[in-house]
């Protein structure tokens, strides 16, 4: 079994209670209320899952009136999310109770490649896990190729004139892409772009011979007949995609998971803390969130308080150690 594979922590998801006592929290957010608009940060581009979800719940919050002002999105996605890292870092005054950020797993990687940044990300505020999402191989139907070891043959035939797009340089998809190179001995060339959205079309228009898109990136493409899911890096099947295979069924026991979560910056008060944890957790039981869980394939039970935090901490210490693995840090 790969030292790189992830355990799934929806086990996580019914400690919550012991962490945190809602009452508590309702409580402390009922002490404060949005003054201004909310800066509702991504730290991606454009058309990537964590637009698409963080303009989701801005949708949510406002059909459901929620909060008394508007929530903004803002997208911050240069240098690997480093941008939208600095911005939340430096949020001072009364910004930072009206700043809040969707991440995802740059939230590790890139402080850990960056170190000049001085990001401590046990420094932000746990605000709410509201999933964990998933990837899948893909390759375009032009291809030809219909099942993992066509791709592996043809991969292998191409070396490094293969093109794997992705989202970021040592971000998810590339870490991904290392994992496919190391087992199966291929020399695919990784070429990263800003957002899931702009790779998604790269791999459609023939641009890039192979993508690991999440489903919701990927998605329309797959539904219009323009791209082929060849395996997926889940414990279990998914259920929108049953003919792709797991690693697992595949002969390698690898899975990796991305985190989509909401932080808020270091210095938050007390009281927006216990505020947007309350709003987050009632975006979450909405019907809208629990489609789009399940029509997006996402895992993962919410999250927040310490719980999150520690989290946090156990997922950056698996991705230092694949970080380290391909020489990155």
């Amino acid at each position: 079994m790969t030292t790189l594979k992830k355990t799934v922590t929806v086990t996580l998801g019914a400690m919550v209670l012991a962490f945190l006592s809602f009452t508590q929290v309702q409580i402390a957010a009922a002490d404060f209320e949005p003054k201004k608009p909310v800066d509702f940060v991504i730290m991606a581009g454009k058309g990537g899952g964590a637009d698409k979800m963080a303009r989701l719940m801005q949708t949510i919050i406002e059909k459901h009136e929620l909060s008394g002002k508007p929530f903004v999105p803002i997208n911050k996605p240069g240098g690997s999310g480093a941008e939208a890292l600095i911005h939340m870092n430096n949020t001072s005054g009364a910004a930072q109770d009206h700043t809040v950020m969707v991440t995802l797993n740059s939230f590790y990687t890139t402080p850990l490649r960056q170190a000049n940044l001085g990001i401590d990300i046990s420094t932000f505020t746990p605000v709410g896990r509201m999933a964990e999402d998933t990837f899948l191989l893909w390759v375009n139907k032009d291809s030809g190729i219909t099942d993992f070891d066509g791709f592996v043959a043809a991969a292998k035939a191409a070396g490094e004139d293969w093109i794997m797009a992705g989202t970021g340089k040592a971000q998810e998809d590339q870490l991904i892409t290392d994992f496919l190179n190391r087992t199966y001995d291929l020399n695919m060339t990784y070429v990263p772009y800003k957002g899931g959205g702009r790779v998604a079309k790269e791999l459609a228009g023939n641009n890039a011979h192979s993508t690991v898109n999440n489903p919701s990136e990927q998605l329309g493409f797959y539904e219009a007949g323009n791209t082929v899911p060849l395996a997926a890096f889940t414990q279990n099947r998914l259920d929108k995609f049953p003919d792709a295979p797991t690693m697992g069924e595949l002969g390698n026991e690898f899975a990796y998971y991305m985190q989509r979560s909401v932080v808020g910056p270091p210095g938050m008060s007390a009281e927006a803390a216990a505020y947007y944890q309350a709003l987050f957790a009632k975006v979450f039981e909405t019907e809208e969130w629990q489609k789009y869980r399940t029509d997006k394939s996402l895992y993962g039970d919410f999250l927040t308080g310490d719980a999150l935090k520690d989290y946090w901490m156990t997922e950056r210490s698996i991705h230092e150690t694949m970080l380290k693995e391909i020489g990155e840090i």
